[in-house]
Order: C-alpha cells, then structure tokens, then sequence
C-alpha cells in the first residue's frame, strides 16, 4: 500500500521538521521520515545536551568562584548522574515540544528507515520512498510529489583508530558518560573539540588537546583563536598544535596511549580516555541515491542556490550538503528549499551574513569576514578592538577577559565582519549579523544607543575604535 504526499522529508531534525512545518504552513500535504527520534543531531546528540552541559560546567566553576561575590557556600561537590539526568530532562521537554509542533501542523510522522526507490510502479520519477521499520514490519511506500533530503551527518573517525565506545570514544558516546575520565585526550581543537575541552576542564578533568593544524578553532579569526586558547591554558588545558596524530600508535592497558608527530618527532601522551573530535561527514550512505542521477561530490550532495538536486523534485539540506554544518542554517536552508518547491522566488542565503557561535568557556561569536580572509580578497580594511575589561558590566558580571574586533571596508566603510570572545558573546553576536543584513557601517553601529551597564556596550565601542573615537578605552 502506497499513501500520496506532496513532500516527503527524509530525515526529521532541525533542518527537516522546521522545512516540513514551512511547507504545511503553505498547503503542502506533508510526511516526516526519521530512523530515530526527531529532533535529529541537534536535539539529541548535539547542539542540545552538549550546551545543557556546557551550562552545568559553567554553575560549578561559577560556585566554585563564589566567595569572591561574597557567598560562601561551603563545600562544594558535582553530581554527574543529576547533570545528566537535568540533560535528558532538556531534551525530553524539546522533543516532546517538537512532536506537538508536528500534531499541531497535521505533519505525518514515520518512525523508520527511508530510502529512495528509483522509477517505479509508484511513479515513473525517483523519490517515491521505502520506510523499513526495525521490528519488521512490512515496508511502507510513500508517493511525493517532492523530496527533501534532510539526513544530517555523523561523527568523523580517523583512519585506522577504532572508536570502541569506551577508551575511545566520539561526542556520541561522551554525551552518555555515566561518570566523569580523570583525563582525556581530545583529537581534534575545532569548534566540538574545544567546548569539549572546555566543559570537561570545569568538571576537573585532566584535558589534552591535539590539534593538526598550527592554530586551534582554525576557522576562527587568529586573534580570537590565540585568546581561546590564552584563556584556556588558564584553566590547566594542555594545547598541542601542529600535532599529527599517528592512530597505528595507540595501547590501551589501564586507559589508552597514543603518540603524535609534532615538527618531526613523536611524542607520546596518556590518558583514561580518548575523544575524537575531526569534523563530521555527511549521511549520504544507503539511503537511496545510487537509484537517482544526484551528484554527490567530496561526500556531500550536490544542489544549486535552492538547494535543488539534479533531480529537480528532490531538494538536499543541512549537513548533507556540507557548508555551515549548524543547525540554524539547516532550518533556514530547508525553509528556502520549501518555499521554492512552491514558487515562492525566494532569496538564496548569503553565507557570509550567518553568525556562527561557540559555547566554551570563554565563548566565542563571529559574522563575516576575518582579518585574514578581509587581506586575502584584495581589500584595504581598518579594524576597531575594544577589551571587556573596560566594561563596566563585564566587571560587576566577574568576567573581564575578552574582546570585540570589528574589521571594515576603508573605500567604502562597509562591514566586512565582527568577532567576539568573552561572555555571553554568543548572545550578542545577533547585533553584527542584523548590521551585515542591512549593510551597516561601523558609524551606524556606533551612534546606536547601547544601554549601560550593559555587556553589549562593547559592541559600540568597538565600533568607535575603527576610526579610535572609542570612549572608554
């Protein structure tokens, strides 16, 4: 039995249940196919718990700190097991919130795994879709007039070392530790690898950090990347860039050994633990694609600016596509793919307007261009930086560490980006991504009214400090 469907989403996260709501808000008949539980990555194994735990480190270090705010609280002492049961408390809120949301828009839902079937009795175009259900169950066939593939990505692993769920492990499995490693070695010091980093140092875990590159978070403007990782060896972490880790070389006999090549010689380093924290990649696999003439290249599915396959009826969003691999660029990416399945014309997104965040501690934001990439592209910029220090709620919030740097365009004053590290940054940086929308000067930034005492004062004041009219500083 076949059941018709204008849009079927293939895969129900972030991206796919906020496309499929937009396309019922349009009319559209819709069905959400996911293998586990929606919510996808974000919710479940990512974004979601890894921030809610991410906050409870940040409670203990606070606590840990809070004499120096006149509160005397005594001894002080972490219970894992209640910390991982306030992150299943979270998630189990926002997934029960994301299935109402799926009721609410008449959104059918399919607990199963789907794969796409090429021409057939269903239809003479590829997309009708196969749901095969872990219990057995008989096959159901769904018959879409569209198809949005919306398979998200896993964890990357490193060639030859075996993730075995215990010694050596990826976020997956450190989301569900049931007890906190007296030391790990984390592979890997990009955005994953450093929160990590970060959170397990303010639990007291002994941390390492292996970084290939010769610059941890090495997306991230240099400055702001050498301050993370300033801060960060404040708190006990042993960073290790220009380190080539050599897999073949792990022991495990009471924790795990492994060696890395830094500048040509290998140095060995130990631990209870390994995470390995390299990037994810796509989930292209087995679900159908060999049957369609979609071009998947280094991995990821291949779309136009729509986000349309080479099959004109089936759309590809979020991590499959690599790109920005964050949840808010899925949602927003599935939210055009729907809308132009329904001739809506809408604008195709411009990536460098997109604000991308860090959750560690100290944390980090950033929209637009670095200074680097800003030289790299031919143009004559002027850069204004302001410290947190010298704001004065930064200093009554007990965090001063830190800085805004704002690069503009010297020709023609525009804002070519704005990067952020210290607190709460990650909820200030919406500021310079609506100036980045609206083609905004520093000038403009400037002579917008900053309320005081706040921490987003420093976003003004940056601002000033491109031409070095900034007040405070």
């Amino acid at each position: 039995m076949a059941e018709d469907f204008d849009l079927v989403v293939l895969g129900g996260g972030t991206g796919g249940y906020v496309a499929a709501i937009r396309a019922s808000q349009l009319g559209m008949k819709v069905a959400i196919v996911e293998k586990a539980e929606l919510g996808g990555t974000c919710l479940h194994r990512g974004c979601i718990p890894s921030k809610s735990l991410l906050r409870s480190a940040e409670v203990f270090r606070q606590t840990q700190s809070a004499s120096e705010f006149g509160v005397n609280t005594g001894s002080i002492e972490l219970d894992f097991n209640q910390v991982q049961q306030r992150k299943e408390t979270i998630v189990s809120t926002l997934h029960n919130g994301v299935s109402g949301l799926m009721k609410k828009n008449k959104i059918s839902v399919y607990n199963g795994y789907g794969r796409i079937l090429g021409p057939s009795i269903f239809s003479p175009l590829p997309g009708t879709i196969s749901i095969e259900y872990a219990n057995g169950d008989e096959n159901t066939m769904l018959v879409p007039k569209n198809v949005l593939i919306a398979t998200g990505s896993s964890p990357n692993t490193l060639a030859n070392l075996e993730i075995d769920g215990e010694s050596i492990i990826t976020s997956d499995e450190a989301l569900q530790l049931e007890s906190l490693p007296n030391s790990i070695i984390i592979i890997g010091g990009g955005v994953i690898g450093i929160e990590w980093a970060s959170m397990l140092a303010d639990f007291g875990v002994e941390v390492t950090v292996l970084e290939y590159f010769n610059q941890i978070l090495p997306t991230e403007d240099v400055e702001i990347a050498r301050e993370v990782e300033k801060q960060l060896k404040k708190k006990g972490i042993n960073i290790v860039t220009g380190a080539k880790v050599l897999p073949d070389s792990v022991v495990k006999n009471q924790g795990v050994t492994i060696e890395a090549d830094i500048a040509g010689k290998n140095q060995t380093y130990s631990a209870e633990k390994i995470l390995v924290s390299v990037g994810r990649k796509a989930n292209t696999s087995n679900i159908g694609l060999e049957n369609t003439d979609i071009q998947v290249e280094n991995g990821t599915i291949k779309t136009n600016e729509f986000y349309q396959t080479k099959e004109a009826h089936i759309y590809a969003i979020g991590d499959v596509i690599g790109g920005m691999q964050l949840a808010h660029v899925a949602s927003h990416e599935g939210i055009i793919a729907v809308e132009h399945m329904n001739g809506q014309n809408p604008d195709p997104i411009n990536y460098n307007h997109v604000p991308a965040c860090i959750y560690s501690n100290p944390e980090v934001a950033s929209v637009g261009l670095t200074e680097k990439q800003a030289k790299e592209k031919g143009y004559a910029i002027k850069v204004g930086k302001f410290p947190f220090k010298a704001i004065g709620k930064a200093l009554v919030y007990g965090e001063t560490e830190g800085f805004v740097k704002v690069i503009m365009n010297e020709e023609t004053e525009d804002l070519l980006g704005v990067h952020m590290v210290g607190p709460h940054v990650t909820d200030m940086i919406s500021e310079a991504a609506l100036a980045k929308v609206l083609d905004a000067t520093p000038w403009e930034i400037a002579h917008t009214i900053h309320p005081h005492p706040t921490l987003s004062e420093i976003v003004g004041e940056a601002a000033l400090a491109v031409d070095g009219l900034q007040i405070h500083g």
